[in-house]
């Protein structure tokens, strides 16, 4: 892979990482509003939506994003 694959790669899967995250909190907030805060699903995109703040903590830290 030549350096400008890998760059589209990583820009790739950043636009994903990010879309993800949108994802995951939106799908929060419908499940709070609907009083599900302690539902397993809702435990479960907790764990995905910090994961991926971790990732885009990390590309914050080295100027990426």
């Amino acid at each position: 892979m030549n350096r400008e694959e890998r760059l589209a790669a990583f820009e790739s899967m950043l636009k994903n990482v990010m879309d993800r995250y949108a994802d995951t909190t939106e799908k929060m907030e419908n499940l709070k509003a609907e009083g599900k805060v302690k539902s397993v699903t809702y435990n479960q995109l907790m764990a995905e939506k910090l994961t991926l703040q971790k990732m885009l903590s990390m590309y914050e830290i080295y100027g990426i994003i």
